[in-house]
C-alpha cells in the first residue's frame, strides 16, 4: 500500500513539473515577441515628421532686393561716360533714358533761341518729352537708384521727367548726380522729389563735364554702395 503511494506522489510530481515548464516556455516565447514588437515599433519621437522651425517669410516692409541702377539722360555723352563710370565702381546696372525724338546738335544750341531746347525752356507745355522706354525691369529689386542728368537752366534736363513720373520710388534711396560746364546741382533734385513724390532722396552731386574717373569712384565709394 505504501508501495502505490509512493508510486502515485512521484507520477503527480513528474506532471507539475511538466506543466510548469509548459508555462514558463508560454511566458518566455510571449516576453520576446513583445520585446521584439517594442524594437520594430518606433517611439512617438521617432516618429514625428521633422519641423522646420525657421522662419522663411519675406517681409512685404523689407526690400526685396539690395541691388543699385543707375539711370541716366545723357544729351551728349558726357553723362553716359560718368554714369558708366559709377555703375562699374558700385557694381551696378544701368538704364539709358532715350527720347523718342533724340535731340540733334542743333537742338542742344541753346544760344539759338529758335533752338528746340531753346523753344522747350521758353514753354514748359514743350518739355513732356516721351522716352522710347521707362518700365525698367525688375524694378523691386533695386533698394538704391542714381539718376543723371545734365542740367539745363539751372534744373535737371527735363527728358528725365517722365521717367520720374512713370515710377514708384517707394522703399528706394534715390541718388541724384549731374554734369555741367558751370552750373551747380542746384535745387534740381530737390524738384524731381517733389516731382516724384515717393522715395528717400539724398543730396546730389555735380560733376564737370569731362571728370576725372577718380574723382567719380571716391565719391561712389564715399555713398558706401
Amino acid at each position: 500500500m505504501k508501495k502505490l503511494l509512493s508510486i502515485t506522489l512521484c507520477i503527480l510530481m513528474i506532471l507539475g513539473l511538466a506543466a510548469c515548464g509548459s508555462n514558463n516556455g508560454q511566458q518566455n516565447d510571449t516576453s520576446s515577441a513583445t520585446e521584439q514588437a517594442a524594437q520594430e515599433t518606433p517611439t512617438s519621437a521617432e516618429s514625428e515628421e521633422p519641423s522646420d522651425t525657421t522662419d522663411t517669410a519675406e517681409d512685404p516692409d523689407q526690400p526685396s532686393g539690395g541691388k543699385t541702377l543707375v539711370v541716366y539722360y545723357s544729351a551728349t555723352g558726357n553723362t553716359k561716360a560718368v554714369a558708366e563710370t559709377i555703375a562699374e565702381a558700385a557694381g551696378a546696372d544701368t538704364f539709358e533714358l532715350i527720347p523718342t525724338e533724340v535731340y540733334s546738335n542743333e537742338d542742344l544750341n541753346w544760344t539759338n533761341s529758335d533752338s528746340r531746347v531753346s523753344r522747350e525752356h521758353e514753354d514748359e507745355s514743350l518739355r513732356d518729352v516721351p522716352l522710347t522706354e521707362t518700365t525698367v525691369e525688375n524694378w523691386d529689386e533695386y533698394d538704391t537708384v542714381l539718376i543723371g542728368y545734365p542740367i539745363w537752366w539751372g534744373i535737371a534736363a527735363w527728358p528725365v521727367d517722365n521717367f520720374i513720373k512713370a515710377n514708384d520710388f517707394t522703399g528706394k534711396t534715390v541718388i541724384p548726380f549731374c554734369t555741367a560746364a558751370s552750373s551747380g546741382i542746384g535745387r534740381s533734385g530737390e524738384l524731381l522729389e517733389e516731382m516724384a513724390g515717393t522715395g528717400d532722396w539724398q543730396e546730389g552731386i555735380r560733376f564737370r563735364e569731362n571728370p576725372s574717373e577718380d574723382d567719380v569712384v571716391s565719391w561712389v565709394e564715399g555713398l558706401g554702395l
